[in-house]
């Protein structure tokens, strides 16, 4: 049974959970005719597999007399990358107005996790009937949308001859920025640093979702406030105007946009008042701000690789103590890291095929040891069919290779930045690649390790080492570069953090998909790091 998810949300919405919300639309075509005298009126369920149970989240309307509907009403789930959500639509023939699903007629269902939805964008596929068998000729169509403005306004603004408002010298400007608040008062947005000590102040440019800005309506009015500061929180009011983000728009480098600061109550006292200063727009950009979900809506394929280390300190296979003893439960640490990983991470490669590459042992026939082999033994073709096929070919190849040693993890990740740097060479956002070491102890070559990471680090990859065993895996949180930046034995930096480390003894006792969460926790944030670095939008994207 596939693991399980709750509806909502686990855990706080930050930026190391990919949370986002995906909008389903489903149409079905040449469905059964279930009425006799007209055609069916169907509507579609949409269920959730929750601890092992399907639990319904929503439905449709009612598309009456008809057997190729669209359905107006969407379906939006809260995506989890790093989960598996399995979904299941089922279609019905409305006959009555009860809301119990046994009271009207079954026309099929699919079934499939929401990561084949969003990897392939949209799907079309054969509506089951219960016994497993074709639901007639109906098909179902089900596209993914991510619900969210990722547009960024960056704005540049400065002032000139604002008003004095010091006794001793000039102001101390800065700016606030308010949009409307649903209670109809102003609320604050975003404020500028505080340039001392001038009254044509140059502020940093600053960047702001364009949501948090107007809600997204460039039309809607906002307000820009300047204040003299003082250190004791009374800040003296300068002066104020309303505008808009489609008014900023108008600034360009060339022609900056200039706008008039007013103080109602000088504008009331003085007749021949003009303006407390002018704010000057320098330049207004509007951007997209890509999240994971944008590149993997855009297409953008993730290639999976798994490294298995067969050095001796394992133990021999066939005994019990052994980490690559198979249990009779047909498992071990390194099944169960493989699953958690690969099943999530095959929804997101349409051919599902996936090199396993092994390291550390003496091949047949000559005994030589190998720190990079197919564990398949076909060097040419190292692919095996889904996660299925990497468990199969590692089970297979358990009696045909002498543990060996040392433990060496450069030829491995060198093998996979091969790859990786070819994929830059066409310059679009479409592959990114995954290493998944899975091993039981200290890493002989370091040096070589730490330089084939920093160098790995400007590719469109990410290596996930797990750890299996009670080993000392001190090195290998050296390499996760979460509390310091991982320099190479020649002084160079990583680029970006890459490696995320986790020991497998630390999720024995716990379910399995909390493995999975804690290992692809950082990766969506990785591949959105990578192709911004590259400025690499999605292949799909709109421009903002």
């Amino acid at each position: 049974m596939a693991y399980t998810v709750t509806p909502t949300p686990a855990g706080p919405v930050g930026s190391q959970y990919c949370v986002c919300k995906v909008e389903l639309s489903i149409c079905g075509q040449n469905l059964l005719d279930r009425d006799v005298t007209s055609k069916s009126d169907p509507f579609c369920v949409l269920f959730m597999e929750v601890n092992g149970k399907w639990v319904e989240l929503d439905r449709t309307e009612t598309a009456v007399n008809n057997l190729n509907p669209a359905f107006a009403k969407k379906f939006i789930i809260d995506y989890h990358f790093e989960e598996v959500q399995k979904l299941k639509f089922a279609l019905f023939d409305q006959d009555k107005s009860s809301t119990q699903l046994y009271e009207h007629d079954f026309l099929g269902e699919f079934s499939c996790t929401l990561g084949t939805i969003v990897s392939s964008k949209k799907i079309t596929r054969t509506l089951l009937l219960g016994n497993g068998k074709p639901a007639g000729k109906g098909m179902i169509t089900i596209a993914a949308q991510e619900l969210s403005d990722n547009r960024v306004i960056t704005l540049s603004v400065a002032g000139r001859k604002l008003d004095k408002k010091d006794l001793f010298g000039k102001s101390d400007p800065f700016l606030e920025f308010h949009k409307p608040g649903d209670d109809g008062k102003w609320m604050l947005v975003h404020r500028t640093e505080v340039i001392k000590y001038t009254l044509d102040p140059v502020w940093k440019p600053f960047t702001v979702p364009l949501v948090s800005l107007c809600d997204g309506d460039m039309e809607k009015l906002i307000k820009v406030v300047c204040y003299d500061y003082d250190s004791d929180g009374g800040h003296d009011f300068i002066g104020e105007f309303q505008t808009s983000v489609a008014r900023l728009c108008e600034a360009q480098d060339a022609s900056p946009l200039e706008l008039e600061c007013i103080n109602p109550k000088k504008q009331k006292k003085k007749k021949n008042y003009k303006n407390s200063g002018i704010i000057i727009v320098k330049s207004c950009k509007i951007t997209r701000d890509f999240s994971f979900l944008d590149y993997i809506l855009g297409g953008c394929q993730l290639m999976f690789t798994v490294g298995i280390d067969f050095t001796a300190s394992n133990g021999n296979p066939q005994e019990p103590s052994s980490l690559h003893y198979i249990n009779p439960l047909g498992t071990n640490e390194y099944l169960s890291a493989i699953w958690a990983v690969g099943q999530i991470i095959q929804d997101y490669d349409s051919d599902k095929m996936f090199p396993a590459l092994g390291f550390g042992a003496q091949l047949p026939p000559d005994w030589k040891v190998s720190h990079e082999f197919a564990i398949n033994f076909n060097p040419r073709n190292p692919f095996c069919s889904g996660v299925e096929g990497i468990v199969q070919a590692y089970s297979a190849c358990l009696p045909h290779i002498r543990f060996y040693g040392p433990t060496n993890f450069s030829p491995i990740i060198n093998h996979v930045a091969r790859f990786a740097a070819q994929a830059t060479q066409q310059e679009t956002a479409s592959q990114y690649f995954i290493l998944l070491i899975i091993t039981d102890g200290v890493i002989s070559d370091m040096d070589e390790t730490r330089h084939a990471v920093v160098q790995a680090s400007k590719l469109p990859m990410s290596i996930i080492i797990v750890g299996v065993g009670n080993a000392d895996f001190a090195a290998m949180e050296f390499l996760d570069g979460d509390s310091r930046v991982l320099h190479s034995h020649t002084g160079e930096e990583a680029v970006r953090d890459i490696v995320q480390f986790v020991p497998f003894r630390n999720f024995r006792n716990v379910p399995k998909e909390t493995l999975a969460k804690a290992v692809l926790a950082e990766l969506p944030q990785q591949v959105v790091q990578y192709f911004k670095h590259q400025n690499l939008p999605p292949i799909n994207s709109e421009p903002a």
